[in-house]
């Protein structure tokens, strides 16, 4: 009788569950957690108020515990934060209406890092990992009125400190800027521990959104966009769609082409997760391409799930259509390494990208678009997404997409070794996953990359002498590291991400016959230049199948150090800019290679100026190498695009967005088409390198000119520069040139002119170093030819050389061109930018530099 009675009673919850089911015809919402939150360090009585998302750090900042931890020494006071445990509180109102709702989730988009979330003094869920998103189902902790949200944060070096001590070896970590290094232990950005261009702040914090998704019945979980056949004439895509159901039930799945339906499926869900196939058709495709190459064209996919003819869930993505293959191949030369777009060989042209900041919640929607913004004005075509970092927000990855810059994506790891436990082994495994499934529908996804600089730092740089580890030790270190990106990382790639490659470090061969980081053999990191002192004419004989790094440091702007210092403060030797300085040995290498090319500067304020002169031409002369030997070599990544503070370091712009002599020069150096003349033995080189994809007639100039006007030579010959690719188009013996007139006053200037006599391409090509160069003084003329606005045209020209015009105003404002060359009698046309409410009254309010002034040396 009970058994029956029991049997019954289970019958009607099942019907009465399948009936409201099928009358709730809600669709599912989100709700925001983004207000009211306060924070407190554990043990502490107040609560202050705290900005979600967010970090303690900058909590701490805004209620006034703490100053600026960018300016000067802070710093290193600020050291006893991560040590520190910190909670987190706000109050969740919960109507009727939500109440009734079937399921209520709580979603962390990101938690940084060792979290126990707590709704109602109930725990539901303990995080420990940064790079993933944490969800929960928290109707049953849920009551109508007010609920009670409290985040208990642990200190990431406390958490894994126990696990430090037990062993029997340590792990490398050179950046990890502590004493007792515990970085590898924890799933958290790696920066955040120093690195040789960062300080260190080991977060935490509700990094990323919070809110509340309720929903009834079913939800689409995932939309993985599949592109199965692509030609002229149509493209053949598949959707695989996974809903989650609470019950059996009939649905529609519907898919939208930019707003028209061209899929319509009747499916029969069951309870649990639901997979489906969605496949339809796009005729006349447009393809997506790089930057440089063609236009990025995208579509937008919509998805939709219906209960009786209701909308209850959607999903929406931008994708594009294109092939990419990365060859990978060995040949005669050693082991290819480039990549193919839509069936044509494109060379990489970019830099490394870092996180644009220590606290990750001041990189707003306006940062990111003047970052990638400033990729295109330099012609870049692809940024390298580093391990070091974090998988980068949707905003960086949709503005790629949109914009024609092509990711390598990194695996967050970089230059250390990691456990191979099973909690931490399936700790990524879960973490991997999630983020290939989050970015994989993005056409700016070149490749996937294991880590930076593992497989290479286990072979070269001497961590296990440093370490003295056993062949125990050893053993187990290398055999966890071949486990997880030989075997694991790649098999999940495989899985979530078919097609995609895969490379298992950066650099690497991807053959274990072959040598990590070898000249000729795939994808190179090359430090010779920097860190080994080599003459940076090195570059030349140092360019691999594709150059993944390579880098030289300068100091930022006068401007921008005076936002970190005072007066006192102003010599490089000093503690506060040396506190900006991370690399131990920076200061000292940019002097070594100053003194090579430069005369010594007279003054703090001429050094930082002469440091970006001297980084830009010495990564010109590398990327430019790098170019002429195409296609021997398919890429060019310098280090690094940006900084995350204001610091001494590799970037070509710095903290605040300001352009160094380096980005300025990249414009210039990654153009489409160039004209490269070059020195090599006794002979003048002048290579034409094109990334267009049709030839272009035109004419090349060659001149040979003093520094005051005066012509000896010129040459003109009628081209047909071919499409993708680099060639020689004219050569001379040295001496042609030396007989005529003194090397040391005088340059080869080269043009090359299109058929409707615009100039497409100028290179100047010095004889000697710039200390050797006699130069005539600075006298340029300065007109301002147009006013609209914020903007004003500037027409600059002089009578003689100029060398790295610098210019400024003292507001922020953002020149078109600067730390050019001007050529006597050749105009120059600038555009200056000014900020809202600035007037730039006369061309006085210009300050100038240039390497032959004596403001100087």
């Amino acid at each position: 009788m009970f058994l029956r009675l029991t049997k019954c009673i289970l019958l009607i919850t099942i019907l009465l569950s399948l009936f409201s089911c099928s009358e709730k015809k809600n669709p599912k919402i989100r709700i925001e957690l983004h207000q009211n939150w306060k924070f407190r360090k554990n043990g502490d009585a107040v609560w202050l108020p705290a900005t979600v998302p967010g970090t303690v750090h900058t909590d701490l900042m805004q209620n006034n515990k703490i100053p600026d931890p960018f300016y000067r020494t802070n710093e290193k006071d600020l050291q006893w934060i991560e040590k520190e445990d910190w909670e987190y509180i706000t109050f969740i109102q919960v109507d009727n209406k939500l109440a009734e709702r079937e399921n209520i989730d709580l979603v962390f988009e990101g938690l940084d890092t060792y979290a126990d979330v707590f709704v109602n003094d109930s725990l539901v869920l303990q995080a420990n990992n940064m790079f993933r998103q944490w969800r929960c189902n928290v109707k049953p902790y849920l009551k109508e009125g007010n609920n009670k949200l409290r985040i208990y944060f642990t200190s990431p070096i406390k958490k894994v400190m126990p696990i430090y001590e037990s062993l029997s070896f340590q792990y490398p970590a050179n950046n990890d800027q502590a004493q007792k290094k515990v970085s590898m232990f924890t799933r958290k950005a790696p920066y955040h521990y120093g690195w040789d261009w960062g300080p260190r702040f080991v977060t935490s914090g509700i990094w990323k959104p919070v809110y509340l998704e309720a929903w009834d019945c079913a939800k689409i979980q995932n939309v993985q966009f599949v592109q199965k056949e692509l030609n002229e004439k149509a493209a053949s895509v598949l959707l695989n769609v996974e809903i989650f159901s609470s019950t059996d039930k009939e649905a529609t799945i519907e898919a939208y082409l930019d707003k028209v339906k061209v899929a319509t499926l009747e499916v029969k869900l069951t309870k649990g997760l639901n997979k489906i196939e969605c496949p339809f058709r796009i005729d006349n495709p447009k393809l997506w391409w790089p930057n440089g190459v063609g236009s990025p064209n995208l579509y937008e996919i919509v998805t939709k799930l219906n209960l009786a003819n209701s909308t209850i869930d959607s999903d929406s993505m931008k994708i594009g259509l294109r092939t990419i293959e990365v060859v990978h191949e060995k040949d005669e030369n050693g082991k290819s390494f480039y990549f193919k777009v839509n069936g044509v060989p494109v060379f990489m042209k970019g830099a490394n990208y870092i996180p644009s900041d220590n606290f990750l919640n001041r990189v707003d929607e306006k940062k990111y678009k003047m970052l990638i913004q400033s990729a295109l004005d330099a012609n870049m075509n692809m940024l390298r997404v580093w391990g070091g970092g974090i998988y980068e927000n949707d905003i960086f990855y949709n503005l790629c997409d949109e914009n024609g810059i092509l990711i390598w994506q990194d695996f967050m790891f970089s230059c250390s070794m990691y456990p191979g436990d099973s909690g931490f082994v399936n700790n990524v495994k879960a973490e991997i996953t999630e983020n290939i499934r989050r970015l994989r529908n993005h056409p700016c996804i070149a490749l996937w990359s294991g880590n930076n600089e593992m497989e290479v730092g286990w072979a070269e740089f001497g961590w296990q002498k440093q370490h003295k580890y056993t062949p125990e030790h050893e053993k187990i270190i290398w055999g966890d590291y071949v486990k997880m990106f030989h075997e694991i990382i790649p098999s999940i790639v495989k899985k979530e991400d078919p097609g995609r490659f895969y490379t298992r470090s950066s650099p690497s061969a991807n053959d274990d016959s072959l040598p990590a980081n070898k000249l000729n053999l795939g994808d190179m990191h090359y430090w010779g230049v920097w860190h080994f002192e080599e003459p940076y004419e090195k570059y030349r004989d140092n360019t691999s199948r594709f150059m993944s790094e390579y880098g030289f440091q300068s100091f930022p702007e006068f401007s921008t150090v005076k936002k970190y210092t005072v007066k006192e403060d102003w010599n490089i030797e000093s503690p506060v800019m040396l506190a900006h300085q991370r690399h131990p040995r920076g200061n000292q290498l940019i002097k070594k290679y100053m003194e090579r090319d430069y005369k010594t500067p007279k003054n703090f304020e001429a050094f930082l100026y002469v440091s970006q002169v001297l980084q830009a031409e010495i990564i010109k002369f590398a990327a430019e190498s790098h170019r002429q030997k195409m296609p021997h070599c398919m890429g060019s990544l310098y280090w690094q695009l940006n900084d995350c503070w204001p610091v001494a370091s590799w970037s070509g712009m710095d903290y605040y967005g300001n352009y160094k002599a380096l980005h300025y020069y990249a414009k210039n150096f990654f153009s489409p088409i160039l004209v490269s003349p070059a020195l090599e033995n006794d002979s003048v080189r002048v290579y034409v390198i094109s990334d267009k994809l049709n030839d272009m007639p035109g004419k090349l100039t060659v001149r040979l000119i003093d520094f005051e006007g005066k012509e000896y030579f010129t040459e003109k010959l009628n081209v047909n520069v071919k499409s993708n690719s680099s060639a020689v188009y004219i050569s001379y013996p040295i001496k042609k040139f030396t007989d005529l007139v003194s090397p040391n006053r005088s340059c080869l200037v080269v043009d090359l002119v299109s058929d409707e006599n615009e100039i497409i391409s100028t290179n100047i090509l010095f004889f000697k170093k710039t200390k050797e160069c006699v130069l005539p003084k600075s006298n340029p003329s300065i007109k301002i030819v147009k006013r609209e606005k914020n903007t004003i045209t500037l027409e600059i020209e002089s009578k003689t050389l100029i060398k790295n015009l610098y210019l400024t105003t003292d507001y922020d404002a953002k020149f078109s061109e600067n730390y050019f060359n001007v050529l006597p009698g050749r105009k120059v046309t600038v555009i200056l930018n000014l900020p809202e409410n600035a007037d730039l009254a006369k061309t006085d309010d210009i300050n100038i530099q240039s390497v032959d002034m004596s403001n100087v040396f």
